[in-house]
Parts: structure tokens; C-alpha cells; sequence
């Protein structure tokens, strides 16, 4: 599986799992590094993506 791939899959992992959180403070940090992973991503910049990604979902715990 190429980087791109893995990526999107990462993504939409992040994004079902911010989908079921309830509404508050922790969603909504959340979606601030979704939406950074989302750029980055735009941009080519993997390595950016996924750190923000891992960012999003330390945030929903």
C-alpha cells in the first residue's frame, strides 16, 4: 500500500471515529486537526497529515 493510500485510510479511520464523539471540547480539537490533516494532505505533506491525524484522535480520548 502506497503512502497516498495510507493516508486516506487514516483519515477515514479519524473521521468515523470523530463522527461517534459526543459533542464538546475534545471534538472540537479534534476536528481543528482533521481539518490541518486535511491541508496537509492537500499539499503532499504526508508525514504533516498523519502527525495531525494522530493528533485528532489523541484529542478524542
Amino acid at each position: 500500500m502506497n503512502e497516498e493510500n495510507m493516508t486516506v485510510k487514516h483519515m477515514t479511520s479519524v473521521k468515523a471515529a470523530w463522527d461517534k464523539a459526543p459533542t464538546g471540547p475534545k471534538k472540537d480539537a479534534a476536528l481543528k486537526h482533521y481539518q490541518a490533516a486535511e491541508k496537509a494532505h492537500e499539499a503532499e505533506n504526508d508525514e504533516e497529515a498523519h502527525n495531525e491525524l494522530k493528533a485528532a484522535g489523541r484529542a478524542l480520548v
